[in-house]
């Protein structure tokens, strides 16, 4: 079974094509997370867990997904990363919180995708992205045949940077970034609600015909990237940005 988290659409696109290729079911974590409701799944095949990248681990609100979800059936998992542009030493905790549900760490993949974080970095232009998403392909079949073989993906050894980035920074990341202060609605918001439907952690809240946050946020990027009328900005550092949202994976 494939279970993933995606805000733009990146970590969906991945999941259904694996879902597609391995001949499996696809499962949004954000469907339980938006009900406030524990995962129960059972799966015979191996568990394939796919998400983004944040400061070079996996989110924090997937992690706990994984972690208080109630998980039966095989017990081995993989662990498919997208990320801007390397996942520095997430592997490490991949592992970990295997061993913490009592399941096989069978390696974890590193998938680049189309940039979505236009909270600091700025998102490629539709050419690009297209391009971006064209060269996952490969590095995606790859690793479907290695599950079909029954093999682990491959690790590379992470570096003493790479294992400041998921740890320190990652730690210092979460502390000092990840707020949802800075987001507003400016006059061209109509109160759609989208951005309310989109937020799996319900921070969104729709008053007066206008969109309020809440205190609750991971950074995923949903609200500012899926608005209509681009009406979103994170503070100042959003204007003037492209949005990103991956397409639908098509076979």
């Amino acid at each position: 079974m494939i279970v993933y988290f995606s805000g733009t659409g990146n970590s969906r696109y991945c999941a259904d094509f694996l879902a597609y290729h391995l001949e499996d079911q696809a499962v949004d974590a954000g469907q339980y997370l938006k009900q406030g409701i524990q995962a129960e799944l059972l799966s015979g095949k191996p568990w394939i867990f796919v998400s983004p990248t944040y400061a070079w681990q996996l989110p924090r609100i997937f992690a706990d997904f994984i972690r208080e979800s109630w998980i039966q059936g095989s017990k081995e998992a993989y662990f498919v990363m997208t990320c801007g542009s390397e996942i520095g030493g997430a592997a490490k905790y991949n592992q970990e919180l295997c061993r913490q549900k009592n399941l096989n760490y069978r390696g974890t993949l590193e998938v680049p995708m189309p940039e979505n974080y236009i909270a600091l970095f700025s998102a490629p232009d539709r050419e690009s992205s297209e391009k971006i998403i064209k060269a996952a392909q490969p590095i995606l079949e790859d690793g479907c045949a290695r599950i079909q073989r029954g093999e682990a993906f491959p690790e590379k050894k992470a570096s003493a940077v790479d294992r400041v980035k998921s740890g320190p920074i990652n730690k210092g990341f979460y502390t000092c970034y990840i707020s949802a202060e800075k987001f507003f609605a400016t006059s061209q918001c109509i109160g759609c609600g989208k951005c309310e439907k989109a937020c799996v952690l319900n921070n969104i809240r729709i008053e007066n015909n206008r969109p309020v946050w809440g205190k609750n946020c991971t950074h995923c990027m949903a609200c500012i990237c899926g608005c209509p009328l681009e009406a979103i900005e994170y503070g100042n550092i959003s204007r003037g940005k492209r949005r990103y949202l991956c397409p639908a994976y098509k076979e």
